[in-house]
């Protein structure tokens, strides 16, 4: 049971990783904002403009829809190296970054209290899922 808790919250910094290094680890990278101008088949895209030097100004760059990212409205954004993705930026891109993390959190959580009959860690696990979550669901 202790492995697969390990296992879960390993998969939980993977699925976060992906986009978190690119939010957290901006130096270098280009930074910018983007006017959503349209969203379709999961995705939203719109003009960039560069707020960071060696930046350039692209007509058209893509984010991710989601709860985090409306039509209309302009964010902040860090662009992944060698293409036209973006993703968001200061406090609320962070925590959306690590929502994956947050729910294995949760999942782990039960894991730990159920499998091992750790109860206390449990609810530390659980809480700090909880936190997580519902910091990103208010940020956002």
């Amino acid at each position: 049971m202790g492995v697969l808790a390990v296992l879960i919250l390993v998969a939980g910094v993977w699925g976060s990783w992906g986009s978190a290094q690119h939010v957290m680890l901006t130096k270098g990278r280009e930074q910018g904002t983007v006017a959503v101008t349209g969203c379709a088949g999961g995705r939203c895209v719109g003009p960039y403009t560069p707020l960071s030097g060696g930046s350039r100004a692209r007509a058209r760059v893509v984010l991710d829809e989601s709860v985090a990212v409306r039509e209309g409205r302009t964010y902040t954004v860090v662009l992944k190296p060698g293409g036209d993705r973006a993703v968001r930026s200061g406090p609320a891109g962070v925590l959306y970054a690590w929502v994956p993390f947050g729910g294995a959190l949760l999942l782990a959580s039960v894991v730990v209290a159920g499998g091992l009959g750790r109860v206390r860690a449990g609810w530390v696990l659980a809480g700090s899922g909880v936190a997580l979550l519902t910091a990103a669901f208010v940020t956002v």
